[in-house]
């Protein structure tokens, strides 16, 4: 059915089944490292879940909605006609690929995290099932509609085939990935849990979630469109055991949304951080005014849709007191003088411009003093360090800049305080701000102010600046005459040890080209499994078929 729409690939399928089982296998061995049950969630944190995860489909849904339209509306890139003959791709090309393919992928990733965890909805009482069996529909539905969609518009160029064969490192993604995916979402056997989904669907009328059961009928039409084809009757049973059956093993090891969303949604390991505490003040220590943070999460989901290794960026402000002392300067009282303040002290300076702020970076959080000014999905906060920095890998980096420099950086930062989160990674607008915006615009290079050079990068039409480019500058500057950034400290979380250690100079440098989803290439031991895996397997008949793909 959806197969006779596209050529079968060109890869063998022994070299499909090998590269889905690898996906398996990375999946399998975080085992030590239990996610709890949807069904045991207690009443208040099963809410939180349900709430976070109808945003996130939706907010991941609409990603891919945007990478469809940059592709619709490029034609030079993206020809809208099947092409023929040979066709050697322009630079801007094989540069706007990679681009959206990147972004499809991990919008698609963390959309069957969420489906895979809501598996479980039969198992929950009341509303709360029929919640969770929207979202994992809708999850499933979204994946579905848009690799659909997505394979389509590739296969207008034959070129692209080959490049989206390629692998991707940043995500942790083997070669053959795009074979695999034409494999998984085109083959026949999807039909089965597209019916099974509906039947439980049908059973479920009602108006709750309006907005997730138009997505789900609208991206239900479009699959049903494509295909064509009438479904076989199935009982209620049936579908349940076909449904559950096929979510028994993620592609990727991550589930989405403990209790938040987005920038900040923990998934395993269960709120402990490899970080601990006495690192954290020991980091602390060393910190300035001024500093900021690239940090790493292993088990968040965050940043969807951009790449690397680092995920999030903070502003280190440091404390009242500690600002005071840095900022006894001649150079910095003068410049709060020339801006009202006859007392030339910074911190009045920050209280009289921007009470409500000051205030609020004066709030004790969970009985620790604020430090660090940092964007998340609530807006643009002040956290402690002993908050912020409970991550699995943080990175400490000092401009090299004067202190004169730093204080304007502050100020302004301090101006951006209390706004909205900015889902979709526009630097075009200061209403809202993502993580690194805020550390761009605080040093942002204007008249009269040198600041830090840093290049954007366009995603998808947009202009943007993923935390992963400023350790790429660290690395691509490190010893030159032009070098703007200092590693303070880099603390380097080893999931296999539950631990951080001082990572060095050279580890960092490198650290910019780690996967994403570096949790899949970590472990060196999980590695040798998998090359043991591929080694014997050696035949399409000896490869046992992951439930992920079971249909």
């Amino acid at each position: 059915m959806f197969a006779r729409h596209y050529g079968s690939s060109s890869q063998p399928v022994t070299r499909l089944l090998i590269v889905i089982s690898i996906f398996w296998i990375g999946a399998c061995s975080s085992a030590d490292y239990r996610q709890t049950p949807l069904s045991d969630l207690p009443g208040r944190d099963l809410t939180l879940r349900i709430e976070g995860d109808v945003r996130a489909v939706q907010l991941y849904r609409k990603g891919l909605m945007d990478i469809l339209l940059y592709i619709d509306t490029h034609p030079n890139l993206f020809p809208q006609r099947k092409q023929t003959g040979t066709t050697v791709l322009r630079e801007e090309q094989r540069h706007a690929a990679r681009a959206v393919y990147r972004s499809f992928l991990d919008y698609m990733l963390a959309l069957e995290s969420i489906d895979h965890y809501h598996r479980d909805f039969y198992r929950l009482p009341g509303s709360a099932r029929e919640d969770s069996l929207l979202i994992t529909y809708s999850a499933f539905l979204a994946r579905y509609r848009f690799a659909m969609a997505f394979i389509e518009r590739m296969e207008n160029e034959p070129a692209f085939d080959t490049m989206l064969n390629e692998q991707y490192p940043e995500l942790g993604i083997p070669s053959d990935s795009y074979a695999a995916l034409k494999y998984r979402f085109l083959h026949i056997g999807r039909a089965t849990g597209f019916v099974a989904f509906n039947t439980l669907y049908k059973a479920h009328p009602g108006e709750r979630r309006p907005v997730l059961r138009q997505a789900i009928e609208n991206d239900r039409d479009y699959v049903w469109d494509a295909g064509k084809w009438d479904g076989p009757m199935m009982t209620m049973q049936n579908a349940v055991a076909i449904v559950q059956s096929s979510g028994q093993s993620a592609w990727m090891p991550v589930q989405a949304g403990v209790a938040e969303w987005m920038g900040d949604t923990k998934v395993l390991r269960l709120g402990r951080a490899l970080i601990n505490e006495q690192q954290i003040h020991t980091l602390s220590a060393q910190m300035q005014p001024g500093d900021f943070m690239l940090q790493r999460r292993e088990w968040y989901l965050s940043n969807i849709g951009l790449p690397g290794f680092w995920s999030h960026a903070a502003l280190y402000i440091g404390t009242a007191q500690k600002r005071a002392a840095y900022f006894d300067d001649p150079a910095v009282k003068q410049w709060v003088r020339s801006r009202g303040i006859t007392s030339g002290d910074f911190n009045e300076m920050l209280q009289r411009h921007f009470p409500e702020a000051y205030r609020r970076s004066l709030e004790p959080e969970s009985d620790h003093i604020p430090q660090v000014l940092e964007a998340m999905s609530e807006g643009v906060v002040f956290t402690s360090m002993e908050h912020s920095a409970a991550a699995d890998s943080v990175a400490a980096l000092r401009p090299d800049v004067s202190v004169l420099e730093k204080a304007p950086a502050i100020y302004r930062a301090f101006s951006f305080a209390g706004r909205p989160y900015d889902f979709n990674f526009d630097f075009r607008t200061d209403a809202e701000l993502v993580c690194t915006e805020l550390i761009y615009k605080a040093y942002e290079p204007r008249v009269g102010y040198g600041g830090i050079q840093i290049p954007l990068v366009e995603m998808l039409g947009r202009y943007t600046l993923p935390a992963n480019e400023y350790a790429r500058l660290f690395d691509s500057e490190y010893d030159g005459t032009d070098q703007q950034l200092e590693l303070i400290a880099f603390l380097d979380g080893i999931e296999s040890r539950g631990s951080a250690i001082q990572g060095g100079l050279a580890e960092f440098r490198e650290s910019w080209k780690r996967p994403k989803w570096h949790i899949l290439t970590q472990n060196a031991m999980r590695r040798s499994i998998a090359d043991d895996y591929v080694y014997q397997s050696n035949r399409a008949d000896d490869l046992l078929l992951p439930d992920l793909y079971a249909y």
